[in-house]
């Protein structure tokens, strides 16, 4: 059935305008409420909003600022701490210049020293005063309101004062609001463990020392390091030592802060923070109280050797000019060395901060690590200190059972029998117009090989070792200095020792200069004696374990192992050969030179155990005249043997004197640090 409207034309038309009129009163409705909101929101952005969109409106995005890492620790072979970083608070200061007035900063800072640093800081904390505050502020103004150099930039925080007081801290957050834009943050100082005495560090020339990123040393130093991009102005890195030498490992990763900024670098917001990766620590090779020791025995005795009381000594002539020393203690089997000491010392700690220019102005002359490169005692003037020998010195008579392996392999001479008639004086050259004798012109018969070194020969070294190795290899030709120096090298003179320590020399060879000063004759026979190699201390005792070892030349070890922040292991250090010649020589060869290693030396036979040793007396020119230097190597036990030890005392005169006693306290702070090791392995005291 249809629709009544359907049938109707007039009805249908009237329902259709009914419809239209309700979409269109629908549509205007819906339009009038949507211009509503549209007019609420724009009141709301224009009335309400609009500081909040302003600033965003002028945004300019982020600003990032490295947070440098916290140093990793370095700690001794028994996990004593020598070297740590502590943390500590500082204060900083934002710059927001459209809201700092100068009279309110120069308020904040008159409060600061007299409410706050005055008062609270730590007993002998240097507190900077409101002049120093308002230039540490960076506003472009100075305390008197005069205009300086602009800021370049204000999202990095300024540093007011470092190494706050609880005090200092609790008081300036109690009163946040009357400290505007004063920030506390942590971070951290390096510090190392000082020594019994008090003034010195423990192992301060091997650990080294941190020092400011910005100088043009530091820039020099790691413009080739692969993460030199990552070092920040603020930071410290290592200058020297173990901290230098290891600084990749020590430093660890940067952290971060990311500010939102606006179009003038203005701080709008809170930072968002990635921590640090702390560096990884360090475990030496070196034990805290070997090490004390030796740096206690070393004083003391160049205190003993330039006593006046001393002075009736028969070697107390020629050490009481003894101004420093070093001493360095090496495991035969694993290079491991045990103490690397050097005399005079110094605190290390004079370094955080800043040295002052006095303190540097007294110890500058000792900064640098004498047991591997150039170091001498403080004197007066440019004058005094030209007539005293460096730290490294001729080698002496302890090169004589290394002359003595080569004359041998050489077949100079044999290794048993009465080889050699010593009558004290030995007369070489042209019409024989050279002389040279034995200590004290000690005149010793007939003698062995062994007796040789055992007496410390200077005519046997020169007529059995000195003047055939001239005549096979050359004469007066180049030829003999460049066999000569491989020897020297199979034992590490003349080339360095491979420990990776920086800085470190090779020593050096006077044959060149002597030989052209006189002949290529003169200077081998010189030479056969000690008194053509300079050698570095380190030198003497990696010398010194390849004799021990009977050829095995082992790379000098000063750290255990790497492990990370939270104790896991990164990196075992394993011993190394950097070259293996025991085979080069016969075995009875080298029981010839142990055999003769018997040479008097004070301290060494009260020791429980049996000791290879020998001494020197190495004379060097200096300004004014010469200078004889004491220089000892020893190593023990002799049956097994484990440690090797080299001492050098420039101006300490004979090494049997002046260098001997200083070994013979390491060799018993080894032995006591190590559960009588030396005594078990030797078996006790026998004849050898």
């Amino acid at each position: 059935m249809k629709s009544p409207i359907a049938d109707d034309p007039k009805k249908k038309e009237l329902a259709q305008k009914r419809h239209f009129s309700l979409r269109i009163n629908l549509f205007f409705f819906v339009t009038f409420v949507l211009f509503s909101i549209l007019i609420v929101r724009l009141a709301m952005l224009q009335f309400v909003q609009t500081k909040i969109h302003k600033a965003a409106e002028n945004r300019n995005g982020t600003q990032t600022i490295q947070i440098a890492p916290i140093r990793g620790n370095i700690y001794d072979s028994s996990k004593s701490p020598l070297a740590y970083t502590i943390p500590m608070q500082s204060l900083f200061f934002r710059i927001d210049p459209s809201a700092q007035k100068l009279d309110d900063l120069i308020a904040i800072a008159d409060r600061l020293k007299a409410d706050v640093f005055d008062k609270y800081a730590k007993p002998n904390s240097k507190s900077p005063t409101p002049e120093e505050i308002i230039l540490a502020m960076d506003i472009g103004y100075d305390y008197h309101k005069v205009e300086i150099k602009k800021p370049s930039y204000y999202w990095v925080p300024r540093r007011i004062k470092a190494d706050l007081s609880s005090d200092e801290i609790a008081f300036i957050l109690e009163h946040r609001d009357e400290f505007k834009w004063l920030d506390v943050t942590e971070e951290s100082i390096r510090t190392y463990e000082m020594d019994d005495d008090g003034n010195t560090t423990i192992a301060t020339h091997l650990v080294g020392y941190t020092n400011s990123y910005t100088s043009p040393t530091a820039k020099e130093i790691y413009k080739d390091s692969p993460m030199v991009q990552e070092y920040l102005s603020s930071e410290k890195v290592g200058f020297d030592g173990i901290e230098r030498m290891y600084q990749d490992e020590l430093r660890g990763r940067n952290g971060s802060k990311t500010y939102p900024v606006d179009a003038v670098n203005k701080i709008i917001g809170r930072a968002e923070v990635a921590a640090p990766v702390k560096g990884n620590n360090l475990y030496l090779t070196i034990h805290k109280d070997i090490q004390k020791a030796t740096e206690r025995m070393l004083e003391e005795h160049i205190r003993y050797l330039r006593s006046p009381s001393h002075a009736n000594d028969l070697y107390m002539s020629v050490g009481m000019q003894a101004a420093s020393g070093f001493a360095v203690a090496m495991e035969v089997d694993t290079g491991r060395v045990v103490t690397m000491a050097n005399y005079p010392d110094y605190d290390a700690n004079a370094w955080t901060g800043g040295m002052s220019a006095s303190v540097y102005k007294e110890i500058e002359t000792f900064i640098p690590n004498g047991s591997i490169r150039t170091a001498k005692a403080k004197y007066p003037d440019e004058k005094e200190n030209a007539k005293h020998p460096s730290s490294i010195v001729f080698m002496g008579s302890t090169i004589k059972p290394m002359s003595v392996l080569i004359g041998l392999k050489e077949k100079f001479f044999s290794g048993y029998g009465k080889v050699y008639y010593d009558t004290g004086a030995f007369s070489f050259g042209k019409g024989g117009n050279s002389t040279i004798s034995n200590s004290g012109k000690a005149a010793y018969g007939d003698m062995d090989a062994a007796g040789a070194i055992e007496h410390s020969s200077n005519t046997f070294m020169s007529e059995k070792v000195g003047i055939p190795f001239w005549a096979k290899y050359g004469r007066e030709n180049p030829a003999v200095t460049a066999k000569w120096a491989e020897y020297m090298a199979k034992f590490g003179m003349g080339i360095k020792t491979g420990s990776g320590l920086p800085g470190e020399l090779e020593g050096s060879n006077d044959f060149i200069k002597n030989a052209v000063k006189d002949s290529y004759q003169s200077a081998m026979v010189y030479a056969s004696w000690g008194q053509n190699e300079k050698t570095t201390t380190l030198q003497l005792a990696q010398y010194t374990a390849t004799l021990a070892s009977r050829g095995k030349r082992m790379k000098p070890l000063f750290v255990d192992e790497i492990r990370d922040y939270q104790g896991q292991l990164v990196r075992k250090i394993e011993p190394e050969v950097l070259e293996d010649s025991s085979s080069e020589f016969a075995k009875e060869d080298w029981n010839t030179i142990i055999h003769g290693m018997k040479s008097g030396a004070e301290g060494i036979e009260e020791l429980p155990f049996n000791v290879a040793r020998k001494t020197g007396t190495s004379t060097q020119s200096v300004s004014g005249g010469s200078v004889e230097n004491a220089v000892f190597i020893a190593f023990a036990p002799v049956e097994n043997p484990k440690l090797a030890v080299a001492v050098v005392v420039p101006e300490g005169g004979f090494g049997r004197y002046g260098a001997s006693p200083i070994a013979a306290k390491i060799f018993q702070a080894y032995d006591a640090a190590n559960d009588g090791i030396l005594t078990k392995l030797g078996g006790g005291k026998r004849p050898w």
